[in-house]
């Protein structure tokens, strides 16, 4: 391969990969990408995979009430299916109050938590919620 073919294909593997997984703000995702094609495995991790993303989600995991959290369904989202977890909870907010409770879903590619998706009035509509305390015990 030639010195202008090498440099070629540096300069398109990036963009084929970002075609590939997908974003969503700095976050690469698998939703949109091949990774995610055909059925989906159930998430069997799904309660501490949940936390592990919330951890990272939430500015201050600490001091959160009423969380609760539904079992994964599947869901379609962007087309495509995809087990989906519902969440409740009620953040402790930066000043130390506590404000209106959110509602916040979490899609699972492959098996594990990929995701967290703010607008999830339409996607969990339906949910039936089970006591989550796990959430509420976050430290830093």
């Amino acid at each position: 391969m030639g010195r202008l073919a090498k440099r070629a294909a540096i300069l398109v593997l990036p963009l084929a990969l970002t075609a590939c997984f997908g974003s969503d703000g700095d976050r690469p995702s698998l939703l949109e990408g091949g990774q995610a094609g055909g059925p989906q495995s159930f998430p069997d991790n799904f309660r501490s995979d949940a936390l592990a993303l919330m951890r990272a989600y939430l500015n201050n995991p600490v001091g959160v009430r009423d969380a609760s959290m539904a079992d994964p369904v599947l869901r379609e989202v962007g087309g495509r299916q995809f087990y989906v977890s519902c969440l409740h909870f009620t953040p402790r907010e930066t000043d130390g109050t506590y404000k209106a409770m959110r509602e916040r879903a979490i899609i699972y590619v492959n098996g594990r938590a990929d995701r967290v998706i703010d607008r999830a009035n339409e996607i969990c509509a339906g949910a039936v919620y089970a006591p989550f305390p796990e959430l509420e015990k976050m430290a830093r």
